[in-house]
C-alpha cells in the first residue's frame, strides 16, 4: 500500500473519532497496555511530559516542545486531531513523521489488528510512540486525546503533567459536569510527578487537589502563582506578536488569541516546573521557544489570520469555553460590520455555544465534509431561535467566498466552530 491507501485503510478499519464521534470511543487503557506490551513499550525508551485539559492543551504543547527544543533537545510531539494531514499528530523538532514510516508500521503490525483490536487512536499512539523511540528523542510532549484517566496516553510515567482548564466538552463520554469532567482529566495525576494546573475555579480546584493528596503530587496552580500584565503587540516580518509580562519575564509569541494569555501562564509555570525536575532550560532558550513557536512546531488554527482587507481569522474553538473567549476576542477587534462563517459537528453543545454568538453579525452557516458535521440547514434553524440570522451553504469554501465577496475592507470575517471547518480553509 502507498501513503493514500494506507490511511484509508486505518481509517475504515479503524473507526476515527475525530471522522465519525462517540461511536470510535473505546473506554479502558487494557487494550493499549497491550499493543505497546507487543511493540516492546516502546515509551519507556524517552521521557514524557502529558498534557490535557478541555481547550489550550495544543497551544501549551505546542509552545512547550518549542521552548524544549530551543534549550537544545531532541522534541518528539503528539498531538490531536489533526487539520490537514494524519502526519500532524506525530512530529520530532517540528518535522513531521514520514510517509514511509506510517506505511512500514501499518504494513509490519496490521496482522495484530484482530488480535488486540486496537482503536484508531491506540493504533495512533503506539506508531507515536515506536517513532519517537527510533528516532531517539529526548523527552516527547504527549497531549491527552479524549479526558485523561481512561485515555490512552495514560500509560505513560511522564516527568511532568499539565491540565489545562476545565470546561464542558464530549458530555456522552466525559461526564455531564464539570467537576464530572475534571475528575476524568485528574486521572492523569501520579504519584511523586509534579502536575501544573492552568486555571481552575473554586468547583474543581478540589476535584485536583482532592486528586494530588491522594497519589502525593505536588500541585500548582498558574492562574493563583503567576502575574502576567500584557505589553501591546509588535509585528515581525509582517507577523503580530502578542507582547507579554509574566513574572517580570519579557515574552513574545505568534499565538495572537486572548485566551492565549492564559495558556502562556501555563506554559510559563511549566518551564518552571521543568526546570525543577532537572530540565536545562535558559532565559534565552525559554525566550526563543515562545517567540518560534509556530515557526518550530507548525502550529496552525489558533487565532491565525488568513489574509487582510478584509480581514479573516479562523481559530479551532468549538465548545463553550473556547467559544467565549473567541467572541470577547471578536468584540475587541476593530472592524466595520462582522460576517462569521460557522459550523458545529452534532455531538457538540450547540445550544449553549449559539447563545454565545453575537446577534449584530452576519452568518454564513455551513457544514465540513466529515460525518459528524451538522447539516447546514439543520444549524440555520437552530440558531434561528438563538436569533442569529444568516445564510446556509453546502461547502465551507462557498460560504466563504460569500463573506469576502460581500465584505468591505474594513469588514472583519471570522471562520471557526469546528476543527473540521478550519481544517478546510487553513
Amino acid at each position: 500500500m502507498n501513503y493514500k491507501e494506507t490511511l484509508q485503510y486505518i481509517y475504515n478499519r479503524l473507526p476515527l473519532f475525530q471522522m465519525v464521534g462517540s461511536s470510535a470511543y473505546k473506554e479502558g487503557i487494557d487494550s493499549m497496555i497491550a499493543f505497546d506490551n507487543y511493540l516492546g513499550n516502546p515509551h519507556k525508551s524517552f521521557k514524557t511530559i502529558h498534557v490535557g485539559g478541555t481547550n489550550g492543551k495544543g497551544s501549551v504543547s505546542h509552545t512547550l516542545a518549542s521552548v524544549l527544543q530551543s534549550a537544545g533537545y531532541k522534541v518528539g510531539l503528539f498531538t490531536s486531531p489533526h487539520l490537514k494531514d494524519f502526519r500532524e499528530r506525530i512530529r520530532v523538532n517540528g518535522k513531521m513523521v514520514s510517509e514511509e514510516f506510517v506505511v512500514d508500521f501499518v504494513e509490519r503490525h496490521k496482522a495484530m489488528f484482530d488480535v488486540f483490536y486496537p482503536s484508531f487512536f491506540e493504533v495512533n499512539v503506539g506508531m507515536a510512540f515506536d517513532y519517537f523511540r527510533q528516532e531517539k528523542v529526548d523527552v516527547a510532549i504527549v497531549e491527552v486525546g479524549l479526558g485523561g484517566r481512561l485515555d490512552s496516553t495514560n500509560i505513560i510515567k511522564p516527568e511532568m503533567c499539565v491540565i489545562t482548564n476545565i470546561s464542558i466538552d464530549h458530555v456522552a463520554i466525559l461526564g455531564d459536569s464539570r467537576r464530572k469532567i475534571a475528575t476524568e482529566k485528574a486521572g492523569i495525576i501520579k504519584g511523586g510527578i509534579p502536575v501544573v494546573i492552568g486555571e481552575a475555579d473554586d468547583e474543581v480546584k478540589g476535584v485536583f487537589l482532592k486528586r494530588a493528596e491522594e497519589v502525593g503530587a505536588d500541585i500548582r496552580f498558574a492562574d493563583r502563582e503567576c502575574r502576567l500584565a500584557t505589553l501591546g503587540s509588535v509585528m515581525r516580518d509582517n507577523v503580530p506578536y502578542q507582547r507579554l509580562l509574566i513574572d517580570w519575564c519579557r515574552i513574545e509569541t505568534p499565538l495572537m488569541g486572548y485566551y492565549q494569555r492564559k495558556n502562556m501562564k501555563t506554559a510559563y509555570l511549566a518551564v518552571q516546573t521543568l526546570r525543577k525536575v532537572g530540565f536545562e532550560i535558559s532565559k534565552k532558550a525559554m525566550e526563543e521557544g515562545f517567540c518560534k513557536t509556530v515557526e518550530q512546531t507548525g502550529l496552525l488554527g489558533r487565532w491565525q489570520k488568513l489574509q487582510d482587507s478584509p480581514t479573516v481569522i479562523c481559530d479551532t474553538g468549538h465548545n463553550v469555553g473556547g467559544i467565549r473567549y473567541v467572541m470577547r476576542q471578536l468584540a475587541e477587534t476593530k472592524h466595520d460590520k462582522l460576517r462569521i462563517v460557522f459550523g458545529m459537528v452534532n455531538d457538540k453543545d450547540i445550544t449553549h455555544v449559539l447563545e454565545l454568538m453575537p446577534k449584530n453579525a452576519v452568518y454564513y452557516f455551513t457544514k465540513a465534509s466529515v460525518a459528524r458535521a451538522l447539516p447546514e440547514d439543520e444549524l440555520k434553524e437552530r440558531a434561528a431561535r438563538a436569533g442569529l440570522e444568516g445564510r446556509a451553504y453546502a461547502t465551507v469554501r462557498e460560504a466563504l467566498d460569500a463573506a469576502v465577496k460581500e465584505s468591505s475592507a474594513d469588514d472583519l470575517v471570522y471562520v471557526g466552530g469546528s476543527n473540521f471547518i478550519v481544517a478546510e480553509v487553513v
